[in-house]
């Protein structure tokens, strides 16, 4: 199992290591975002827990002796790759969620 929360902690997946939530909460303050908006974050934060999970296969298989060109063929996230989606995840939370909203 693997989890993954929102910046304001306002919602929160559990997952399996592939990313398919078991748990999903979501706080009061979260209920009045529009469903498209809400959906896309729970989808994003099962993501970035599947990539959590991820890593964690990786640095075990290091750690148990398996050979890093093997590891890196399976073509597991570093945590480079995880803190890259948190930073788009971060930015895109700050845009706008229409065009038509901005004005």
């Amino acid at each position: 199992m693997s989890s993954a929360r929102s910046r304001s902690g306002a919602v929160s997946v559990v997952t399996t290591p592939q990313g398919l939530p078991m748990s999903v909460r979501i706080d009061n303050s979260a209920l009045s975002k529009e469903p498209t908006v809400l959906a896309g974050e729970i989808l994003r934060l099962c993501q970035q827990s599947a990539m959590a999970a991820g890593i964690r296969l990786r640095e075990q298989l290091v750690a148990s002796g398996v050979a890093r060109d093997v590891v890196d063929a399976m073509k597991l996230p570093r945590p480079d790759d995880l803190a890259r989606a948190e930073q788009l995840d971060d930015r895109d939370h700050d845009a706008p969620a229409s065009w038509l909203r901005s004005v």
